[in-house]
């Protein structure tokens, strides 16, 4: 085939991921040979592929659906922001600079590395278009995912991720909206009437996301979207609960710290475990916990007050791209203080990545706050220096008996000069990490989706705590995960116009799709 499609969104968090997903796992379940794919994608949630190459997870969770294994090729341009007006760029898997977002959408930015310097989006462009080409030229199926809206008009002419790259590599575009929260027909047709008439030839349809109720209802207005639009609607999903799997910042987890707390399964035990996880500023993969909260009797909510510790069995501080921030925000709050105190008390507490370095003595960093030294916690014996070149890899040890894999995504380098190591190679040499007493910290982001471990983990967190909690002894998130993106497969399959979305994909825009005015210039 060698086809492709774009998933754009009516909005950001429209359900672009996980439709892409679904489509890919459909297809992949029909014999074809599927990619992902997302030009550039901002997220603080990002993963490490076996070559070492950083990417958003979304994308990685893509190629799992699509049964493939993920390349820096499936998101070739990253940004992770580290604050409202900059973000480092992550070029096919690694760092190559920091830039202003006037910089990266607008003019070069005269402080940005050499790698970025002058006509950064024709650049960036031309790598997307054959990392692309590439995939299309190795799989039957490429689908692509937007970011944002494809009508942000005021970044067209910088795109290259929605209406660039569709229009670039001749890619007909299905716009995905969120009918839960309304209006979904006033922005399919605004998002549409927003584009230029090369960009809405390319515009085939819509899909509606999270529909809940007799859908027969919504079957007036489809057909009063096709007389105004001349655009079909390729499928009506319902909603569906649990399956915001590794998206994007934002999706479960406010960054201003809105409390979100886990579906919960009954426990085996007599008591379930509380987990805090403190929303710290810029915080990242937070899906971390997700293996905790697909545990039976766990519950986690993010919490961004110190009374909200009180009552956990377990306080995570997971990572962040602003390790000094997060620091003075856990003071500002008064959570520092209260981390203290459980720590004093013999309560447990897990630091994971930037969470793991402020749990330390001292911070010296001089990379990506450039703060210069800095007191941390005081709550392990670790010294961290932030070091240029940013470590990338996916680890594999032993703790607490036993088997741990997971990916490390950090500047700061540890020096632990006391306590026990957390994880160790299979000769009990230290591989990473530190433990005192109630109080853990790691580098390594996934190590909790390692099922042996993390049963081992609960069971001496329930320890500590006094609680009569007992792990379930068959959870695996591994098959949870299959479980939930074979959900998504069958949302497309059950609820999608399969036939017309795979003659979208090997035959490409259809022919004498009506312009709306009026269009962008």
């Amino acid at each position: 085939m060698g086809g492709g499609l774009l998933i754009a969104g009516t909005t950001s968090d429209a359900g672009k991921s996980v439709v892409t997903a679904g489509i890919c796992r459909w297809l992949v379940r029909r014999g074809v040979k599927v990619a992902p794919f997302k030009g550039q994608n901002m997220s603080l949630n990002s993963f490490v592929t076996r070559e070492g190459a950083e990417i958003g997870r979304a994308q990685a969770m893509q190629a799992q659906a699509a049964r493939v294994e993920p390349t820096a090729l499936m998101n070739p341009v990253l940004l992770k922001p580290g604050s409202d007006r900059s973000s480092q760029v992550v070029l096919m898997g690694r760092p190559v600079g920091e830039l202003s977002a006037r910089g990266f959408f607008g003019s070069a930015d005269p402080s940005s590395g050499s790698a970025l310097r002058g006509g950064s989006r024709e650049a960036l462009l031309g790598t997307v278009l054959d990392c692309l080409q590439e995939l299309r030229d190795t799989h039957d199926a490429v689908i692509c995912e937007g970011a944002g809206s494809p009508a942000e008009i005021n970044l067209r002419r910088t795109d290259i991720v929605n209406m660039g790259i569709a229009r670039a590599a001749r890619l007909p575009v299905v716009v995905v909206g969120d009918i839960d929260r309304g209006g979904v027909f006033a922005s399919f047709f605004g998002t549409t009437a927003l584009l230029s008439p090369e960009d809405q030839a390319l515009v085939a349809g819509y899909v509606v996301n999270k529909f809940r109720g007799d859908v027969t209802l919504l079957e007036p207005g489809i057909e009063m979207l096709r007389g105004l639009t001349g655009r079909h609607t390729y499928g009506i999903l319902p909603y569906a609960h649990g399956l915001g799997i590794d998206e994007e910042d934002g999706l479960r987890v406010s960054m201003r710290g809105t409390v979100r707390e886990s579906v919960v399964a009954p426990p085996v035990g007599e008591d379930v475990l509380r987990v805090a996880v403190c929303a710290v500023p810029l915080m990242s993969n937070f899906t971390d916990v997700d293996a905790l909260a697909a545990e039976p009797g766990v519950v986690v909510r993010f919490v961004d007050r110190p009374e909200e510790l009180t009552d956990a069995d377990l306080v995570v501080v997971p990572g962040t791209r602003g390790t000094v921030r997060a620091l003075e925000w856990l003071r500002e709050r008064g959570l520092a203080a209260e981390l203290a105190r459980r720590a004093a008390a013999g309560r447990p507490v897990l630091g994971i990545c930037g969470g793991y370095q402020l749990l330390g003595e001292h911070i010296e960093d001089d990379v990506e706050s450039r703060a210069g030294s800095v007191a941390g916690l005081g709550l392990l014996p670790v010294r961290v220096r932030f070091a240029a070149e940013k470590t990338l890899a996916r680890p594999v040890g032993r703790a607490l008996g036993e088997r741990v894999e997971g990916y490390e995504i950090h500047h700061g380098v540890a020096e632990v000069l006391g306590g026990e190591a957390f994880l160790r190679d299979d000769e009990g040499r230290s591989l990473d990490g530190c433990r005192i007493g109630p109080v853990w910290g790691t580098h390594w982001h996934g190590s909790l989706e390692s099922d042996g471990f993390r049963r081992r983990f609960l069971e001496q967190v329930a320890r500590d705590a006094g609680r009569r909690f007992v792990p379930a002894p068959d959870t695996s998130f591994g098959v949870l995960r299959e479980e939930q993106l074979d959900r998504l497969g069958d949302l497309i399959e059950e609820h999608a116009d399969t036939d017309a979305l795979m003659r979208l994909i090997e035959q490409g825009p259809p022919a004498g799709l009506p312009f709306i005015p009026p269009g962008a210039p």
